[in-house]
């Protein structure tokens, strides 16, 4: 993928965004929110995957609304509903966001209220992003008290870079990517 532009805290890396895509298991015509945006490359990604997809992105803070609106024009993706706000009253309040198939949380703001309103929506893939020991435990935690908990996966990516004429390896940041599926896909799958 070209280059992101950046915003403080992203872009989530392409090897990180692949598995949490697949852990997500997009289908044509699914409704997919991203909360927490950032620079929008889930959402680019997603786009991408040539699914018919119904894409929103939300993000608290303006200036990633604002990159990820140049990110969307940049790429050529159009058919993205970009949302300024807290998540969880947008997820309250709009009429167009009650039925969602899958979400991916790279923002962790009111985690535990945004996992309820997702849980009561009934969505039936959850994907969470965290970097922060703390998040992990609050997130696991919140999703096995909602019954909708399925797995955590630790990922740490390295990357090759030269040093001295040769090449090593250089790690980026250890992400945890945590799923989580509706009581309905649960039950399908037992």
């Amino acid at each position: 993928m070209q280059d992101i532009t950046h915003v403080s805290g992203g872009p989530t890396k392409p090897e990180i965004i692949a598995v949490s895509l697949s852990k997500l298991d997009l289908a044509d015509g699914n409704t997919f929110i991203d909360i927490g945006c950032g620079t929008g490359a889930v959402s680019i990604a997603a786009a991408r995957m040539r699914y018919n997809l119904s894409i929103y992105a939300i993000d608290a803070r303006a200036e990633a609304i604002d990159t990820a609106a140049h990110n969307f024009k940049k790429f050529l993706i159009p058919n993205i509903t970009l949302i300024h706000g807290e998540a969880s009253k947008i997820l309250d309040e709009r009429q167009d966001l009650e039925i969602i198939d899958c979400a991916f949380v790279g923002g962790t703001k009111n985690i535990r209220r945004v996992l309820e309103i997702l849980r009561e929506k009934d969505v039936k893939r959850i994907v969470v992003n965290a970097v922060r020991i703390e998040t992990v435990v609050r997130t696991i935690k919140t999703m096995q008290e909602l019954g909708i908990f399925d797995e955590a996966v630790h990922i740490s990516v390295s990357s090759s870079t030269p040093i001295g004429g040769e090449t090593m390896f250089k790690p980026d940041n250890p992400v945890y990517i945590i799923s989580g599926k509706s009581k309905l896909q649960v039950t399908k799958e037992k």
